[in-house]
């Protein structure tokens, strides 16, 4: 009897577990369904007020503060950040384009155009570009040396592309260049470039004038119409015994403080090596340096087209400022850096070292090469090896000289490393 009352109790108890379980099961399947319904009346009702948002047109509405407008969701919806800036850069290039086209046939006609200047903005924008970053990626590029196979299409692209002459290289077998730094500085055969005798002042280098003439008002003009301060570019007067020029006095303008001689005037010349160009520079006249002064930069592109854009752009890049003297006083050359062309050498410099993060822009290091041992300092011979660029750049000349001294040059023109710049 005691154990059918325990086996009743054990049926019982489970016929309730079942109960209970079904009844869990329902609940759940319940919910279940609920979720289901609520998520598809939801997605009913987004769509549905999507769709109404669609058909809205463009519409405004005013508040006591301004005028508000609203546009169809359908246009929020379709925005998307690289479509727009690529429309955005593709109009600005087109646009600059078009601007360059009008230019050059309005040149062709004979006219006078005049120069269409950057805004602070734009040119803070375009120093915001990690051009040194990328200048140092690409300098170690360049160092990779390429398989035996490709180089021969490699450069003869380059050479397609920026018209480069071979048949002057000292080496013409493109086999031999390793890698890309190699062909940039490739030698050229001793008969390619004869040195010109009769006149006091060469071309540096090969490249095209952008300007020339005299220092007026201490401001020098990268292409006509445009100016830079002389005192910016070639930085401020130091009172110290090895520079070749007196410290800056009250009295005296800055371009009266290289003036060393009565009656001598101070003059210019710009040079832009093209990437197609020969790249080494070379002494331009028997002159002795005497120190050098580096400013750490931007490398923005220093094309003619940019330096008609950019006022003082010379003197927001990097350059390497050499200074001393010649026959008639004063004689400075500068290297100015440029995109991709961070890499500036001097070949009797060796301390030199350009586009390095340890130097901040703004700055500039002074360097004597005039010693105890070395009282002059280094002279150098017209036409001999004076330093090399990475890539195409420019070589600005700033020197005194008697006022008879005639350029035998036009702007726009091309010179080759040896040809004369002027004479007396």
């Amino acid at each position: 009897m005691g154990g059918e009352a325990r086996g009743g109790g054990e049926g019982g108890g489970n016929k309730m577990a079942t109960s209970v379980g079904q009844r869990s099961l329902r609940l759940l399947r319940g919910v279940t369904l609920w979720r289901s319904s609520l998520l598809h009346c939801e997605n009913t009702a987004l769509n549905h007020y999507l769709q109404s948002l669609r058909t809205l047109p463009f519409r405004a509405f005013r508040t006591d503060a301004r005028k508000i407008h609203t546009a169809p969701a359908r246009a929020l919806y379709l925005l998307r950040p690289l479509p727009i800036l690529l429309a955005t850069g593709g109009g600005y290039a087109g646009y600059r384009q078009y601007e360059k086209y009008r230019e050059r046939e309005l040149e062709k006609l004979g006219l006078e155009i005049p120069p269409k200047l950057a805004g602070h903005w734009e040119v803070a924008l375009y120093k915001s570009v990690p051009t040194r970053l990328l200048s140092r990626a690409w300098g170690r590029l360049n160092q990779v040396e390429l398989p035996h196979w490709l180089r021969r299409p490699v450069y003869s692209l380059y050479i397609w592309t920026f018209g480069v002459n071979m048949k002057e290289a000292a080496v013409e077998d493109l086999h031999h260049y390793r890698n890309l730094s190699e062909f940039f500085r490739r030698k050229l055969k001793p008969q390619a470039r004869p040195v010109c005798g009769l006149h006091s002042v060469i071309s540096p280098s090969d490249g095209k004038i952008l300007n020339f003439g005299q220092v007026k008002n201490c401001e020098v003009e990268q292409v006509k119409g445009v100016t830079y301060s002389l005192e910016s570019f070639l930085g401020p007067r130091t009172c110290t015994e090895d520079l070749p020029f007196p410290p800056a006095t009250a009295c005296r303008s800055f371009k009266n403080q290289l003036v060393t001689r009565d009656g001598n005037e101070l003059y210019h010349c710009v040079i832009y090596l093209a990437p197609g160009d020969y790249h080494c520079f070379h002494s331009p006249t028997d002159w002795t340096v005497s120190h050098r002064r580096h400013f750490p930069g931007s490398l923005m592109s220093v094309n003619p087209g940019m330096a008609r854009w950019i006022k003082e752009l010379f003197c927001h890049n990097e350059r390497v400022v050499l200074t001393g003297d010649w026959k008639h006083g004063f004689f400075s050359l500068t290297a100015v850096g440029a995109t991709n062309v961070g890499s500036i050498r001097i070949y009797f410099d060796r301390d030199l070292h350009t586009n390095s993060p340890r130097y901040s822009k703004g700055s500039y290091n002074d360097f004597s090469f005039v010693t105890h041992a070395n009282k002059e300092g280094v002279p150098m011979r017209k036409g001999e090896h004076l330093g090399e660029f990475n890539l195409g750049s420019t070589i600005v000349l700033i020197f005194e000289a008697p006022k008879d001294f005639n350029f035998e040059l036009k702007a726009g023109q091309k010179i080759r490393f040896g040809e004369a710049l002027g004479s007396l």
